[in-house]
């Protein structure tokens, strides 16, 4: 069903039916990120985007972890003096990555077992949604390697926790269980480690079996929110409703509750 997307060394990608699921898959280096990782990453999260007959997109990691960030095996190289001639280039892909990610039109639900720091919390944070295992781990632990913050986290992290509760998990890059993740709002919720495959699969069913063109307008219009005032988001909001006057989809949620069914929905 559908176009296939290619994963890539590192990067696994699965599909049943219109559910794709994108796993980063090293899991001796608990799926720490290499530079060609990340330009894969944009690449498959573009050819999702582009790809309609995609209804949902899980997030993952193998070998019982999500992501340990980037893989900062090369530090060593900078530390001796060796550092790659236009880091900020190589940085600028790693950007393109996490744009990909954060506009994907479809829903996204990360999967998060294990680790997630540095740059694989804030992937986790990229996402629609997040759901945790009860043993997950979480740090934005950018400065214990003497970095910044990265990967979109300086712009989604304080909008998911506020920016004091951010500027403390930047600050001291402190490791936190997943009871503290989720008392603070940095995950949509907690589920038993045994429960979270289970879990997830029932969100993204629920998901694909919703309106594609809806969900992906409402999800555009929500990351928008907080950079437009009221008078655009209202004018966003008719623009896009009366995009959904003229679909099938609309036309079918109103046969379908005449009848008492549930709709269908096709994606036009």
């Amino acid at each position: 069903m559908g176009g296939v997307i290619e994963g890539a060394e590192g990067l696994d990608v699965t599909r049943d039916g219109d559910i794709v699921t994108v796993t980063m898959n090293r899991p001796e280096v608990m799926n720490a990120m290499t530079g060609s990782m990340f330009n894969e990453f944009g690449r498959i999260f573009r050819d999702l985007h582009a790809d309609g007959t995609v209804r949902a997109i899980v997030l993952t990691g193998a070998g019982g972890n999500f992501c340990s960030g980037a893989d900062v095996g090369g530090q060593s190289e900078r530390a001796s003096g060796v550092v790659a001639s236009n880091p900020l280039r190589n940085l600028r892909r790693i950007k393109a990555s996490a744009q990909a990610l954060h506009e994907c039109q479809h829903p996204v639900v990360a999967k998060v077992f294990g680790v997630a720091a540095g740059a694989g919390l804030n992937m986790a944070l990229g996402c629609d949604l997040v759901y945790a295992a009860d043993t997950a781990r979480f740090s934005e632990i950018f400065a214990r390697r003497g970095l910044t913050i990265d990967f979109g986290g300086s712009w989604v992290l304080p909008r998911r926790v506020g920016l004091h509760r951010a500027k403390e998990l930047a600050l001291l890059a402190e490791v936190i269980d997943a009871a503290e993740a989720d008392r603070i709002g940095l995950v949509n919720r907690i589920v038993a480690e045994a429960d979270l495959d289970a879990h997830v699969a029932d969100v993204v069913g629920r998901i694909a079996a919703g309106p594609p063109l809806a969900l992906s307008m409402s999800k555009a219009l929500l990351n928008n929110g907080g950079q437009t005032s009221m008078s655009q988001a209202l004018e966003a909001e008719g623009q896009a409703q009366a995009t959904n006057f003229g679909t099938q989809d609309t036309r079918e949620a109103a046969q379908a509750w005449i009848e008492k069914r549930q709709p269908e929905f096709e994606g036009h």
